[in-house]
């Protein structure tokens, strides 16, 4: 990673465009003109006073910064922000590819573990609505998110209603299921290696009867598991269950770990053009970034729906943007 030493060049910091002149920082995007003029992206995680991840700076041209040799570190390396940025969105990129396996039948059922509001859900979802419109142009639908618990029998009527081959079943944040032997043992039969996956209900049941469904049915539809858990870190009875259930299905965890994860996840997708749809300058989405960043450790929760919770006030409040969200999504000092 090249170093280089701003000669002109401005980051808003705290609402003010301060003088990066004479810093030098290692370079993850070398020089870009864009709508709000032009940037050079570099790391600041080691300069005291600026955001713990990648930043722009400010300048007219490549001429602004100097190259000054090679970055190097006096300890093994760890993951630079832009390494971090890379291996996420390689993740989301392959839950969208996994995704669409399980549509088409290729894989009958994947686990997607990650942190809550980091778009877990939303990258599934895209994806089956995107089919969905394709296939039926909304004469049927193909999937069905369950979210919230759910009972054995619920499952059951759930299962056989989406049994046919081409729909996919989401269960987002619905972990209840995995507690319940009964409902583990159903998930176990209609996820089975087996050619034919046959699913049944032994005892008599006055809802099943009303409602048409039989004591048995052959499952071809294909799953999907939304959660916030990591089965790699669960024990005592629960364990085995995910194990159970772990065997059956391909499992993606998305790598969201630590607080600079969800950083620059954050980071990335807002890059990516999450508030493209609100009418915010370049520079006040930068400043709801460095405030999000600034305030990490107090915000009621580090997500991509904070972010979006920021960016409302921010139209609504331009302002005073800032002061309502002290209030609104932090904690209490």
């Amino acid at each position: 990673m090249q170093n280089i030493k701003i000669v002109n060049g401005t980051y808003r910091l705290r609402g003010k465009e301060t003088d990066m002149s004479g810093i030098v920082f290692p370079m993850t995007k070398e020089f870009t003109m864009g709508t709000g003029g032009g940037a050079v992206t570099v790391d600041s995680t080691a300069v005291v006073g600026l955001p713990n991840r990648n930043i722009k700076i400010k300048c007219s041209s490549p001429e602004d910064y100097v190259l000054v040799g090679e970055h190097v570190e006096n300890q093994p390396r760890t993951e630079s922000d832009a390494d971090i940025i890379e291996r996420i969105r390689a993740r989301f990129d392959m839950l969208q590819d996994m995704t669409k396996a399980v549509k088409r039948g290729d894989v009958r059922a994947m686990i997607v573990s990650g942190p809550p509001g980091v778009g877990k859900s939303h990258g599934v979802e895209e994806v089956l609505d995107r089919y969905s419109m394709m296939e039926t142009m909304g004469a049927r639908k193909t999937h069905e998110v369950i979210k919230g618990a759910m009972s054995p029998i619920g499952l059951y009527c759930k299962l056989y209603k989406m049994a046919d081959k081409g729909n996919v079943v989401v269960f987002d944040d619905c972990d209840s299921i995995f507690q319940e032997d009964l409902s583990l043992n159903i998930l176990k039969a209609a996820l089975d290696s087996k050619p034919n996956r046959w699913i049944h209900w032994n005892t008599d049941s006055f809802k099943l009867r009303n409602e048409g469904v039989p004591d048995k049915f052959k499952f071809e539809a294909s799953a999907i598991f939304i959660t916030n858990m990591k089965f790699d870190k669960v024990k005592g009875k629960l364990r085995e269950h995910l194990d159970a259930l772990e065997s059956r299905c391909h499992y993606m965890d998305l790598t969201i770990d630590t607080e600079r994860d969800k950083m620059l996840r954050i980071q990335q997708v807002i890059e990516d053009g999450m508030l493209d749809a609100y009418t915010l300058t370049d520079e006040v989405k930068e400043d709801i970034i460095d405030f999000v960043d600034e305030n990490k450790g107090r915000l009621r929760e580090l997500s991509l729906r904070s972010v979006l919770k920021v960016a409302d006030l921010a139209v609504s409040f331009p302002n005073r943007w800032a002061d309502f969200a002290e209030n609104t999504v932090m904690r209490r000092a």
